[in-house]
């Protein structure tokens, strides 16, 4: 399968689970989907959390324009459920490193990340690839640490 059929399909299946599931979630509890659950750590996600360094700001407000852009909304948002796990708190949980890979290769990650593994056992729907860049990819995470400072 090429590149761009795996692409069509992942949207496809996307379509199909927006389509059933609506914007309701899928009826696990909040935070369920972040945790391990005896899967296993995942190598990326050692060392400190991303919340520890300070927020660059006009980093932030770049990865808020690409949150909406990127269409990450459609799947995500911070302090409800969605069709994707609540981004509330993530960069308390996760690394810098493993928030950052799986934003840019979430496919890659589905195949080698314990944890990601997980998310799709809980969320059923994996994350597109988005063919986010490495500097859109550190605005989010800032964008992520700027929602996690505030509260959300």
């Amino acid at each position: 399968m090429t590149q761009r059929e795996r692409g069509f399909v992942a949207g496809a299946w996307m379509v199909i689970a927006l389509a059933i599931g609506g914007c309701g979630g899928n009826g696990a509890s909040e935070r369920e989907g972040w945790v391990e659950k005896g899967s296993g750590k995942s190598p990326l996600d050692g060392g400190p959390r991303a919340s520890e360094s300070p927020v660059n700001e006009a980093l932030a407000l770049e990865g808020e324009k690409l949150f909406r852009s990127k269409t990450c909304s459609t799947c995500h948002a911070f302090g409800k459920m969605m069709n994707g796990p609540d981004l509330a708190g993530v960069t308390h949980r996760r690394s810098a490193a493993w928030i950052e890979t799986q934003i840019q290769r979430p496919d890659v990650m589905l195949r080698e990340d314990p944890i990601t593994r997980e998310l799709v056992r809980t969320y059923v729907v994996p994350m597109p690839n988005l063919k986010i860049l490495p500097h859109e990819a550190k605005a989010l995470v800032e964008f992520f640490k700027k929602k996690d400072r505030a509260g959300s």
